[in-house]
């Protein structure tokens, strides 16, 4: 799952949220670090520096996905106000 061009992290949630529910029905249940993860993967190429950062500081077996929602949903508040 690659984030759309105009996404934002609450349309690219909403829809990996959906995908896992869906899994989880089906019996696949993915760790807390996985989808921090396969997360941090689908954001676009600009994120590079806030991706970069997050792997450097975090460890993901303490990283919550809703923590790192969180500090992907101020980064883009950072970003949209700067644009």
């Amino acid at each position: 799952m690659k984030a759309k061009l105009e996404e934002g992290i609450n349309e690219m949630f909403s829809r990996f949220t959906n995908i896992i529910n869906g899994l989880k029905t089906l019996g696949k249940i993915h760790p807390n670090k996985e989808m921090v993860k396969k997360m941090l993967n689908s954001l676009p190429k600009s994120w590079e520096p806030k991706i970069m950062a997050i792997e450097e500081l975090k460890d993901f077996n303490l990283l919550s996905l809703d923590e790192l929602i969180c500090s992907l949903l101020t980064y883009e508040m950072k970003i949209n106000h700067n644009a």
